[in-house]
């Protein structure tokens, strides 16, 4: 085939995270004005690009200039394609998009007046079947970019531009190669993958095109096994930073441009182009047109893909055999424990390469050897965006390490896009995230209107990604109202507000990690009893190295206790698996545990963990026996369960909304500004919240609509009467 035109494109990064959720590291920002005027040109077609046919179909009228002698090509009428996926992503009925500095920016836009609400859609779809109004729903929640029409819409020849430099990449790396349509049999033709293609707007202005296939009709032909990808865990990232930190590695972050691209496809797999698209396509290479046809009044063309195109289904599987693979070449071992992990002893040291997808980490203690990996792998999938140094941005985390063995984390950036999306004043100060009644949910309280409800959701998702990496002294609140997003009350949203008023308060707070021997690991797991209106209890476990929580959980547990030592014991039972994933995941990356206690505050669960059977009472015999697994596990040496007294229980922190001191206190230690060792030695003092219960809430709406909460100004409250929990509570502390 000929190559296009001008100079050669070099690839750029194709990232899978840039079709459903891209801020990590890049965010949206309101565009330009629209041009509600169709582009008119006698020369060319209706976006200003050269028709590839002259001769018409039959369903198609010409319109003639005669002074130029060349014609345009006009359907008769509308036609209808309304079951299509591609008309379904010129309407999406999203209020807002999901990625953005802005709050409500619309990506996709769509006709209001036309479009139904979300919980409309979904009762259609239960009574009549049809779910395209679902999934115009679907796409403007997930998708981030606009339509190539709504693009080409709204920036004109600055969108064309950025489709063509991605067709042109695409045809570069030679993705796919034209079919002509008579030598497709009816079948392979009805099975073609339908490209998206897509406009993105860069939080720096720039304009890029996004060309993706439609895989939804590949998903009978695999199964699970078949497609599945892997991805590095959140916990072993986090454990790979600290042994970096604590060894002083050199560490280089790298991309991988366009990663998926360099796969091959392993199946035949049929792509099929409409419209404009066929337009700039033939553009970058004129032998396209010959494999152009007419189909429905629109112009198709169907390509053979070569390579592994986003949106396939078996895409990221493919690309991560060719990556392992490679790296397997390379005398790498992956790690059995987290298969995004591999390791190779270089010079007598560890050199660890951890990915996601395409963003690469790279780590050795010789920055010479880390040079030579990234050329290694620059061979294979040529030029890699490569960031050096100690400050790193790797999946949406600032990443810092420091000269005395600790790394700092920092999302400040991602909590101010939640804060922009949530759409309304968090600045009043709040001293705690949570306040004591966090778990109260108050019947009387009305249920958010459909648009706040998205954006409920929205912001709950934003800061639970959060709260797993960079802010953990929020990870309680964010995991309550996880259980709320489906049902979502006036009270709801004040809780999430209050998260947010916190969170605008303590920008600058970050998460810093640290271990003072690698192979000494602890654990606190505690549980508070019956505190969820279904009576379940709430668990709550951190791991720690000496300094930062490197590990952490906040759950709802999924089951009824009789006692807190039962729900103890449960939480225990939840919770062990993963400081023993971490022994392992430590033992396969070289590191042995000599050290591995197991802290807990209740003398009578530690009893039946040593014990099991042989501890059990009257009221115990009906636990299950798969909780003394933990007996089991003492045996083998995995774990050290020891007594800590309740005022040094760290995962107090992740099961109970604390307040004054005592949340300052475990703050510090959790979020690594202070050493775990402090928690024996400073004691929590009584202290009164700023917002305390004490304090009537009031939720009204002012003049403009706008929530307004009255804080601040103490009122007689009505006498509470003790719930069934708190006097359980109290009949247990008896």
């Amino acid at each position: 085939m000929k190559k296009h035109s001008g100079s050669p494109i070099s690839p750029h990064t194709l990232n899978t995270e840039d079709l459903v959720d891209d801020t990590d590291e890049e965010g949206l920002e309101e565009s330009a004005e629209d041009d509600d005027e169709e582009p008119e040109s006698n020369t060319e077609s209706a976006y200003g690009l050269e028709t590839v046919f002259e001769e018409p179909d039959e369903d198609v009228s010409v319109n003639e200039d005669t002074t130029n002698n060349e014609r345009t090509l006009r359907p008769h009428r509308e036609r209808s394609y309304e079951h299509r996926l591609g008309h379904i992503m010129d309407n999406p009925g999203s209020e807002q998009s999901y990625d953005g500095t802005i709050p409500a920016t619309q990506f996709l836009q769509h006709d209001e007046e036309d479009c139904p609400t979300l919980r409309e859609a979904v009762q259609e779809m239960h009574l009549t079947g049809s779910d395209t109004n679902v999934l115009r729903h679907v796409t403007g929640i997930i998708m981030t970019q606009m339509t190539a029409k709504a693009g080409i819409k709204k920036h004109g020849q600055v969108a064309i531009d950025a489709l063509f430099k991605e067709f042109a990449q695409l045809h570069d790396l030679g993705v796919f190669q034209g079919q002509h349509t008579k030598e497709l049999t009816s079948l392979q033709k009805r099975g073609a993958l339908r490209a998206i293609s897509m406009v993105k707007e860069k939080r720096c202005g720039k304009i890029k095109g996004r060309t993706v296939a439609d895989g939804r009709p590949q998903r009978e032909l695999y199964t699970k096994e078949e497609t599945t990808s892997p991805t590095v865990s959140t916990d072993a990232l986090m454990l790979s930073l600290l042994i970096d930190a604590s060894e002083r590695r050199d560490v280089a972050t790298a991309d991988v441009a366009g990663a998926y691209l360099h796969a091959d496809m392993d199946d035949f797999t049929l792509l099929r182009v409409e419209g404009t698209e066929v337009d700039i396509l033939c553009n970058v290479c004129e032998d396209y047109k010959k494999y152009v046809c007419y189909e429905n009044g629109k112009k198709v063309l169907y390509l053979m893909l070569l390579k592994a195109l986003y949106g396939c289904v078996k895409s990221a599987l493919l690309w991560y055999e060719l990556f392992t693979s490679e790296l397997q070449g390379m005398g790498f071992e992956l790690n059995p424990y987290d298969t995004c992990v591999a390791n190779k002893r270089i010079d007598d040291k560890q050199c660890t390469i951890a990915w996601y997808v395409d963003d690469t980490k790279i780590s050795h203690v010789d920055d010479k050897v880390v040079t030579t990996v990234i050329q290694r792998v620059e061979q294979k999938f040529g030029k890699m965006t490569v960031t050096r140094g100690k400050n790193h941005v790797f999946l949406g985390m600032n990443i810092d390490f420091h000269d005395d063995g600790t790394v700092s984390i920092k999302m400040k950036d991602y909590i101010k896009e939640a804060i922009a999306d949530f759409g309304e004043d968090v600045t009043q100060e709040a001293v705690t995230p949570a306040k004591r009644e966090l778990f109260d949910i108050d019947e009387t309280s009305g249920p958010l209107t459909t648009k706040d409800r998205e954006t409920f959701h929205s912001v709950v998702a934003k800061l639970l990604y959060v709260s797993k990496r960079g802010r953990l002294d929020v990870q309680l609140p964010i995991a309550f109202l996880c259980s709320r997003v489906a049902i979502s009350t006036e009270n709801d949203w004040l809780k999430l507000k209050r998260v947010l008023q916190y969170l605008n308060g303590t920008l600058d707070e970050f998460l810093t990690l640290g271990a003072d021997d690698l192979s000494e690991m602890k654990t606190w797991v505690d549980a508070s009893y019956a505190v969820h209106k279904d009576m379940k209890s709430h668990t709550g476990g951190v791991v720690s190295f000496g300094r930062g929580a490197v590990m952490s959980k906040s759950s709802k547990q999924k089951l009824n206790t009789k006692s807190s030592t039962e729900a103890e014991l449960v939480g225990a039972s939840d919770y062990l698996p993963y400081p023993i994933w971490a022994k392992n995941f430590l033992a396969a990356q070289g590191y042995e545990l000599k050290e591995n206690v197991f802290y807990q505050d209740n003398q009578s669960t530690i009893r039946f963990e040593k014990n099991g059977r042989k501890s059990c009472g009257p009221n115990s015999r009906h636990i299950d026996i798969r909780y003394f697994f933990i007996k089991d596990r003492l045996e083998l040496g995995d774990i050290d369960v020891q007594y800590c007294p309740t005022a040094q229980m760290l995962a107090d922190f992740f099961t109970k909304p604390l307040q004054g001191n005592l949340f300052r206190m475990f703050r510090a230690v959790i979020m690594g500004h202070k050493h775990i060792s402090t928690l024996k030695e400073m004691m929590p003092s009584p202290s009164q919240e700023r917002v305390g219960k004490g304090t009537k809430i009031d939720t009204m709406r002012n003049g403009d609509g706008e929530r307004k909460t009255d804080v601040g100004f103490p009122q007689p409250l009505k006498q509470n009467r003790l719930t069934y929990a708190e006097v359980v509570r109290k009949r247990t502390q008896r």
